[in-house]
C-alpha cells in the first residue's frame, strides 16, 4: 500500500518537495465578488408601478365631485371591560360629517349603550324596526340576507371600527334589510333614535346639521357617490332632454414628493489607493443606493401620508372571514378591484399562509409569467412578495390588490422630471466637499411618492392571520 503525504505533513525527515499553496497565494490574483448585501430584495412595488414625471414637486389628483361621506372607521377607548366611543370620532358618521360641536358630540357619546354578543348571536334581525345605529368596537360581524331561492347569503363582513344604521337616526320609518350576526365574540355600542332626538331637540346646531345632511342626500348621485350626469336613452319622439354638467371636487388631493436621503462618506486615501480592480467609491455608492431604494419602497407601503396601506379608501378595506387568507377572501378582494386588476402584494409569510389554506381546501393556485419570472398567481393575477408589508406581533398582516397606470385610473408612482446632479431617475448624487480630515462627502437623495387616482384602484385585505394551524 502506497500513501502520499502532503508537503509538511509527516515525520521531520520528510522534506518538502514543492511550493505550498499558502505561500503560492501570495503571488496569485484572487477572483473577487462585488460587495454583497443581504438587505437587497426584489422590490416588486417599485418595478410594477408606472412612474409619472412631476413638475414642481406636487401632483394633483382631480376627481368628480362626490357626496359620499362618513366612510371612515370609529375609534374607541377601553377601561377594563368598559368601552366608550371617542366623541370626535362620531364625525365619521355620514349624518355628522363636518359637525364640530364637541359639547353635542360628547352628549351623544355618553348615550351609547354597550352590548356583548357571543359567536352566532343575532345583533339585529331583518324585518325588525331599524331605529338605532350600531358601532362595532371589537369582533367580526356578518351581514346576512335572503338569497334568491330563500336561503341565506353573506352580504359582507364588518370588523373593529365599522358601523351600520347611522341613517336610522334621522329616518322615522324603516326596517332592517339584513340580519347582523356575531361571527366572533363581539362588543358593540348602540344609540337609539329616541336618545339621538333628545340631544337634537336641545341643540340648534345639530338640527341645522341634519337639515344640511338631508339636503345633500337629495342631490342626485350615481352608484359611486359622485354627482350624477343626467341623460336620457331609449326615448322616441321629441321629449325634453335633461340638461347636465360634470361637477368637480373643489378641494382635490395633492401629493407632494417625499424624499429619502443620506450622506455617503469615503476617505480620500481609500478612493485614491484602493480602486483596483474595483472602484471603491462606485461600490460604496451602489450599496447606499440599494439601501435607499429599500427605504423608498418601505415608505411607499407604510407612510401615513401617501403609503398604500394608509391611503386605501375605508370602503376598500375588508377583513378575512375566518382569519387565515382563504381563496374566498382573495375572491372578495378581487371584487373590490374588479376593473382590470394588476397585481397582489403580500409578505412572503402571507403567501405561504395562503398556499397552506389552498392546500387545506384542496385547491392548487396557478403560476403566471411576470416580467420574465414565474410567480404565484390567483385567478391569473400575479401574487408578488413584498417584505415591506408589516407582520404584527400577533402574526397578522395585509394583502394589497391594485390596478396600476394613469390610463386605467389606477395607482401610480411619482418622481421629479429632472433634478441637479441626477444619477438615476428621481435620484441624485451631489458632491458636498472634502473635510479637513480628507473625508469626501456625497449627498444621496431619492424623491418619490405614490398616488391613488380613484378609490377602487386599491383594496386591502386586513388582519390576515399567519399562524393558524387548524
Amino acid at each position: 500500500m502506497t500513501e502520499t503525504l502532503e508537503p509538511g505533513v509527516g515525520t521531520e525527515s520528510q522534506s518538502q518537495l514543492s511550493l505550498g499553496t499558502a505561500a503560492a497565494r501570495n503571488l496569485s490574483t484572487t477572483t473577487k465578488s462585488v460587495p454583497q448585501m443581504q438587505g437587497i430584495t426584489s422590490r416588486w412595488l417599485l418595478r410594477v408601478l408606472p412612474w409619472v414625471q412631476v413638475n414642481g414637486g406636487v401632483y394633483r389628483v382631480n376627481r368628480r365631485l362626490s357626496y359620499t361621506v362618513g366612510d371612515g372607521r370609529i375609534e374607541f377607548v377601553a377601561t377594563g371591560a368598559e368601552v366608550r366611543v371617542i366623541p370626535a370620532e362620531l364625525g365619521e358618521l355620514s349624518i355628522l360629517r363636518g359637525f364640530e360641536d364637541m359639547a353635542v358630540l360628547t352628549a351623544l357619546a355618553g348615550r351609547f349603550t354597550q352590548r356583548e354578543f357571543s359567536a352566532g348571536e343575532t345583533i339585529v334581525a331583518a324585518g325588525q324596526a331599524a331605529d338605532q345605529v350600531v358601532l362595532i368596537a371589537h369582533g367580526k360581524v356578518s351581514k346576512v340576507g335572503a338569497g334568491k331561492y330563500g336561503d341565506e347569503t353573506v352580504l359582507g363582513t364588518l370588523a373593529d371600527g365599522d358601523y351600520f344604521g347611522d341613517r336610522n337616526l334621522v329616518e322615522t320609518e324603516g326596517a332592517w334589510e339584513f340580519t347582523a350576526k356575531a361571527a366572533t365574540s363581539t362588543t358593540v355600542l348602540t344609540l337609539s333614535r329616541a336618545a339621538f332626538q333628545e340631544v337634537s331637540t336641545s341643540s340648534e346646531a345639530l338640527r341645522e346639521q341634519l337639515v344640511m345632511f338631508q339636503a345633500n342626500a337629495a342631490l342626485g348621485t350615481d352608484e359611486h357617490g359622485e354627482a350624477s350626469i343626467e341623460m336620457s336613452a331609449g326615448h322616441t319622439g321629441e321629449p325634453d332632454l335633461p340638461g347636465t354638467f360634470v361637477d368637480y371636487d373643489s378641494a382635490p388631493r395633492e401629493y407632494e414628493l417625499s424624499v429619502a436621503q443620506t450622506v455617503l462618506r469615503v476617505h480620500s486615501r481609500v478612493a485614491d489607493l484602493y480602486n483596483e480592480p474595483m472602484n471603491q467609491t462606485e461600490q460604496q455608492l451602489r450599496l447606499t443606493i440599494e439601501a435607499l431604494r429599500e427605504r423608498q419602497e418601505h415608505e411607499m407601503v407604510n407612510s401615513r401620508d401617501f403609503g398604500l396601506l394608509h391611503n386605501a379608501d375605508f370602503s376598500q378595506r375588508i377583513p378575512t372571514r375566518s382569519g387565515p387568507p382563504t381563496p374566498d377572501d382573495m375572491d372578495e378582494l378581487l371584487s373590490k378591484v374588479w376593473k382590470d386588476p394588476s397585481v397582489f402584494l403580500a409578505h412572503p409569510k402571507t403567501i405561504v399562509a395562503f398556499a397552506t389554506a389552498c392546500t387545506r381546501a384542496g385547491i392548487y393556485p396557478d403560476t403566471a409569467e411576470f416580467n420574465g419570472h414565474q410567480v404565484p398567481a390567483w385567478r391569473g393575477i400575479p401574487l408578488l412578495p413584498c417584505n415591506k408589508i408589516p407582520v404584527t406581533e400577533q402574526a397578522t398582516s395585509s394583502i394589497i390588490l391594485m390596478r396600476t397606470g394613469q390610463e386605467g385610473q389606477g395607482v401610480i408612482g411619482l418622481q421629479p422630471t429632472a433634478i441637479p446632479d441626477e444619477y438615476k431617475p428621481g435620484l441624485s448624487v451631489r458632491f458636498m466637499g472634502i473635510s479637513e480630515k480628507a473625508i469626501i462627502s456625497y449627498l444621496v437623495s431619492a424623491y418619490f411618492s405614490a398616488a391613488v387616482l380613484v378609490p377602487d384602484a386599491l383594496a386591502i385585505l386586513e388582519d390576515v392571520e399567519l399562524g393558524r394551524t387548524d
